[in-house]
């Protein structure tokens, strides 16, 4: 019974060795979601995201003819830093909180526009969108938002309840 029992220990320690040189022999892909340079939140805050350069066309989605967008966010990266703001209100600090979901929503905006499927695969977004920023007319200042926080939020909220419908269009 000894020897049996021995015998597994040593296989067991064997098969162990070898899956560990296996997998520090391999050099591993790198995970696409965590290649850049922070998550999707935090560079949204920062102040400029990561430039795409057309000789990594991983790092974006591409323009319809093969260049990638401006802010290089997919439409699912975008639309996830939007939902991050459904929590938020104007109840703690009501200027970054309004100017953060005017920023999402640009950013949005942009990467409909820019994916692959064509801004036609996202009239609806894109059109409300385009309707708060005719109302808000190039002013993003603190007032101008508090002034139009309803059509906002508002905009926000009907795009979240349109992707939620939608969600094989941004997957």
């Amino acid at each position: 019974m000894t020897r049996t029992s021995s015998v597994r220990r040593v296989a067991l320690l064997a098969a162990a060795l070898a899956a560990l040189a296996v997998s520090c022999g391999t050099t591993p892909e790198p995970d696409r979601a965590a290649a850049g340079t922070g998550t999707a939140a935090t560079a949204s805050a920062t102040a400029g995201a990561p430039e795409a350069t057309a000789a990594d066309p991983t790092t974006a989605p591409a323009e319809p003819d093969g260049t990638p967008t401006a802010t290089g966010e997919k439409v699912r990266d975008a639309f996830a830093t939007l939902q991050a703001t459904l929590n938020e209100s104007c109840a703690t600090d009501c200027s970054y909180f309004l100017n953060r979901v005017h920023r999402e929503l640009q950013e949005l905006d942009t990467a409909m526009k820019a994916d692959p499927k064509g801004p036609g695969h996202f009239p609806e977004p894109i059109q409300k969108i385009a309707e708060l920023n005719k109302t808000l007319a190039g002013d993003t200042s603190f007032e101008n938002l508090k002034k139009h926080e309803k059509l906002l939020v508002g905009t926000r909220d009907f795009i979240n309840t349109w992707m939620q419908g939608h969600p094989d269009d941004y997957r």
